[in-house]
């Protein structure tokens, strides 16, 4: 059976990450990513845009150090 690890730690965020997300998509030239079937996507495309925001909060949390 599957588990999904991807749980909310604090849900007001979810509004603002997922706007991160479509931001980042659009800058990576996926336009409406929004209603894309991912599932036609690769992996390396799908992974791309999570990577891409992980390295921004990464980048933005050093700066506040």
């Amino acid at each position: 059976m599957a588990r999904n690890s991807n749980r909310v730690l604090i849900p007001e965020a979810r509004q603002g990450l997922e706007r991160f997300k479509m931001e980042v998509a659009h800058e990576l030239g996926f336009s409406d990513y929004e209603n894309i079937d991912k599932g036609n996507l690769t992996s390396r495309q799908n992974g791309s845009v999570g990577g891409e925001m992980v390295k921004r909060m990464v980048e933005a949390y050093e700066k506040n150090l």
